[in-house]
């Protein structure tokens, strides 16, 4: 297991250009309002005109900001209700971080996953879990392992490693039983909201145990999804590998022209050397905030 560096920050609040445009300071502000527990979620934020007056701006620039964050999926508009703050818990985000589709059908059809906990316990933190945790070597962390099914079809071999200070309390129990993601659980719980991940992926082979788990032969590729989850002010709060097998699910992804405009530009705008690789999905999209990863 070899994750990917998390020493740089690589959030859309980190990488803000030392003269950033308006609306982005705005954005800014609004991520700290959030990060700091402001505004919930699912509850509503202050108006535009309530926002312009507070931060002495134009309601243009505001909804310019709300734009931005509502493209993230950090915020939802609801026709005459207002704005509000986004949630795990919600359906049309429940699946936000949730790549593995199935090759006939929908997700909606092939409903919920069938977890199987095998293991949740407290260990001490490698080398690498810390680093990627940004902990202290032999820190404590939650290590937890499933199998996600459908159909009674093993499909996902899981690893998860998560700060045990920040998720005391966490069971196999309350894993297995939470009707939605784990995610929306994480945010509901212990108010931990993921906003954004970074993710690298390979074709890798099991191992006899996790191809014995996962029921298929030791010869069999597998799909392996590294990732690492942040929440406000890019703070890693989750390392998870996934094992996927493929024959009856594919890994989709979504991207448009529109966001690789905004990415380019906003790449631009931060002096980003590979500003042209950012537009073909490199790892400087997530450094600009705007990681293809989570955004659906």
């Amino acid at each position: 297991m070899t994750f990917f560096s998390s020493d740089s920050p690589s959030g859309y609040v980190a990488m803000q250009p030392a003269f950033s445009p308006l609306y982005q300071q705005i954005c800014q502000s609004i991520l700290n309002s959030l990060q700091a527990g402001e505004w919930k979620p699912q509850q509503a934020i202050p108006s535009e005109m309530e926002l312009a007056k507070r931060y002495n701006v134009s309601q243009g620039t505001v909804r310019k900001a709300i734009d931005a964050l509502v493209a993230e999926n950090l915020l939802v508009r609801r026709q005459g209700k207002g704005t509000f703050v986004a949630s795990f818990d919600q359906e049309q985000t429940q699946y936000r971080f949730m790549r593995l589709h199935p090759d006939t059908g929908t997700r909606a059809s092939a409903g919920r996953a069938q977890r199987q906990i095998l293991e949740c316990r407290r260990i001490r933190a490698t080398a690498e879990l810390a680093r990627g945790l940004q902990l202290r070597a032999g820190d404590t962390v939650l290590q937890v392992r499933r199998v996600l099914s459908w159909g009674g079809v093993p499909t996902v071999l899981e690893d998860i490693w998560l700060p045990a200070g920040v998720f005391r309390g966490l069971t196999a129990e309350m894993l297995a039983d939470y009707p939605r993601s784990s995610y929306a659980l994480f945010e509901k719980e212990f108010g931990v909201r993921m906003i954004r991940a970074e993710e690298k992926l390979r074709a890798t082979l099991p191992d006899a145990q996790q191809a014995e788990l996962l029921q298929v032969p030791p010869h069999t590729a597998l799909l392996q999804v590294e990732r690492i989850s942040y929440t406000y002010n890019d703070r890693p709060m989750e390392m998870r590998q996934a094992l996927n097998r493929t024959d009856l699910h594919h890994y989709r992804n979504t991207l448009t022209e529109a966001r690789n405009r905004r990415l380019v530009a906003t790449a631009r705008a931060s002096k980003c050397a590979d500003y042209k690789l950012c537009a073909t999905n490199c790892a400087q999209l997530g450094r600009a905030g705007l990681c293809s990863g989570l955004a659906s």
